[in-house]
């Protein structure tokens, strides 16, 4: 299960990228981490973008919602999105490990 924190209506999760796939799309929970492959190559914040994007559409939200809080020049992030509950990340994560697996 990936690890989820809450506080100050935001929630915070990690987040472990591949840069320069084939296409972009959630892989699903690795280690507690999610991981995701980026089709993004990792120069000029191209592949943090295509995170942000990816996860905004992930959690059905406005980019500006979503930031990297740490790890902006690593594969492994800390991403926090706004306005989003614990409850809430859980039911959009689980549906995500569901799909991952099949």
């Amino acid at each position: 299960m990936i690890k989820v924190t809450e506080k100050a209506g935001a929630i915070t999760f990690a987040v472990r990228v591949q840069p320069r796939a084939s296409e972009s799309r959630v892989l699903g929970d690795f280690e507690g981490v999610l991981k995701v492959r980026l089709a993004a190559p990792p120069v000029d914040g191209a592949a943090n973008a295509e995170l942000i994007k990816l996860i905004a559409g992930l959690f059905e939200v406005g980019k500006s919602q979503v930031e990297i809080r740490a790890g902006a020049t690593g594969r492994q992030k800390l991403v926090r999105v706004h306005g989003f509950a614990t409850a809430d990340a859980l039911r959009v994560l689980t549906a995500v490990k569901e799909l991952s697996e099949e």
